[in-house]
């Protein structure tokens, strides 16, 4: 079979949810793919920062079969030697004092949400009645998954259309804007939940100094300050998470994606005693959530970021790359932002959309992907070779220059 067989087999048979760039891959390493007909691809989105390790790690995958001749699974009806290992190595790596392992980004956002609703109610006194009154504020712009109510969350009109009813207590207000959330806190308000760099929106950072002063706004009302650090985290803006740029600790942080370098569905949200520990046994759970076979893939996953300083990987490699994009003369760029190799390039809308500048990046072997029409988001493992980097810009210069 070849790449239009796969093809027509999905169109045929999958659901069609996703609109992915025409190549089908078949194997992987490091920052490289292979396609089904033998052609290798430089990956440049890192399954959204999944894979932040590159593809296929030895050492993650090592870990991964070691387990699997172990134990995958036990639920936490019972309690296994991996899950206890991981709350310790993450706790002392972060400097949290618990964390609350899941599988998805989505549902750690969901988990953090309902221990922030817990935490008010039983600690802040938020009145909690029939329904209760809990409100959290969000961003507009924001992503921060794809359930029901994360959805109510979204500003965006195709993420919501035809899905509602959805769940109320929530509120938006305009990202980068301090005094909006000033505005809108109210007694009830219990979080402030934030991306440090909205990615799904087009890599927007933030204004200087807007975390900081947000963060010092949540804490003058006993506001929960919540740090939606999915993408952005572990490494991909050049520090452990993003916030850090501003000298920050969020009271909660949301990781996933990169926690298990793209092996495993693992995600978890970090934070204090007095917030996590509002939990009580059969408040929250799930089946896969801390399984031995996530959290040994988990910590293997972390030792590699800290082993290979990939941290500070980021940070020097985004730096040269974003430099080299900023000085490419192209009538179709409007900006380049980005922080650590976490990079957009927004196009003019008279470029005629970023779609089809990933395609033809595609055709000449570099895999990347449009978002919000006109933007166009690099996000290449941090493993990558600076040789590799260098050749990517020859290609995106071509194709930006020439298009």
């Amino acid at each position: 079979m070849h790449t239009q067989d796969y093809i027509e087999l999905e169109n045929q048979y999958n659901a069609h949810n996703y609109h992915p760039l025409d190549v089908v891959i078949e194997s992987a390493q490091g920052a490289w793919v292979t396609d089904v007909d033998g052609k290798k691809y430089l990956d440049f989105l890192s399954a959204y920062s999944a894979v932040n390790q590159g593809h296929n790690h030895p050492r993650i995958v090592k870990a991964m079969i070691d387990q699997l001749g172990k134990v995958a699974l036990t639920s936490r009806a019972f309690r296994n030697n991996q899950l206890p290992l991981l709350a310790k190595e993450l706790c002392e790596l972060t400097g949290y004092e618990m964390m609350l392992p899941m599988n998805s980004g989505a549902e750690a956002v969901e988990t953090a949400i309902k221990a922030a609703r817990k935490w008010g109610y039983t600690v802040k006194g938020v009145p909690n009645g029939e329904h209760g009154q809990a409100e959290v504020i969000a961003c507009a712009d924001n992503f921060h998954g794809r359930t029901i109510m994360i959805t109510g969350m979204s500003t965006e009109p195709q993420y919501r259309f035809g899905f509602g009813p959805f769940t109320p207590g929530f509120k938006t207000i305009p990202y980068g804007d301090a005094q909006a959330l000033t505005d809108a806190i109210t007694p009830n308000t219990v979080a402030f939940l934030v991306e440090p760099i909205q990615g799904e929106a087009g890599v927007h950072i933030p204004p200087e100094g807007y975390l900081r002063e947000v963060a010092a706004i949540c804490k003058r009302n006993n506001v929960l300050f919540i740090a939606d650090e999915i993408q952005s985290g572990l490494g991909r803006a050049g520090k452990l998470f993003a916030h850090q740029w501003e000298g920050i600790r969020a009271d909660v942080v949301i990781i996933g994606k990169a926690l298990s370098g793209g092996l495993y569905p693992v995600s978890a949200v970090l934070s204090s005693k007095e917030i996590l520990g509002v939990f009580e046994p059969g408040d929250h759970g799930s089946t896969f959530g801390g399984s031995p076979l996530a959290c040994a893939v988990a910590r293997e996953a972390l030792k590699v970021l800290v082993d290979e300083d990939l941290f500070e990987r980021s940070r020097e490699l985004g730096e040269y790359f974003k430099g080299r994009l900023q000085r490419l003369e192209s009538s179709s760029i409007k900006e380049v932002r980005g922080r650590g190799l976490f990079i957009g390039v927004e196009l003019y809308p008279e470029a005629g959309g970023a779609r089809r500048f990933c395609e033809a990046l595609k055709d000449r072997g570099l895999l990347c992907k449009e978002t919000h029409q006109h933007v166009i988001r690099f996000a290449p493992p941090l493993v990558i070779k600076k040789e590799d980097l260098d050749w990517a810009y020859t290609q995106i210069e071509d194709v930006l220059m020439n298009l």
